[in-house]
């Protein structure tokens, strides 16, 4: 079972759904016990939520998506990024 540190170490790559499989299950389970964690995730999710909804109707500077998908090697033409994971929706 993850402790705290664990948790809170991979509380972003989990709200983010980066977290690998085998990695899940005892951060779920740590979250599901530990109130403090809970709060912990409740408060960053929140704040996640917050910025792409204050950021949503921003307009990327020109060439920044290129660039973008110069680095992370994205051409698939995809715009709508963290639609997936604990904050969908």
């Amino acid at each position: 079972m993850a402790d705290c540190r664990e948790t809170l170490r991979e509380l972003d790559r989990y709200l983010d759904d980066e977290v690998a499989t085998e990695a899940l299950t005892p951060v779920v389970a740590h979250l599901d016990g530990c109130t403090d964690c809970q709060q912990a995730f409740e408060f960053h999710a929140e704040l996640k939520r917050a910025i792409r909804a204050s950021a949503r109707g921003d307009e990327l500077p020109d060439g920044l998506a290129q660039r973008l998908e110069a680095c992370f090697g994205t051409d698939d033409g995809a715009t709508d990024v963290g639609t997936d994971g604990p904050l969908a929706g």
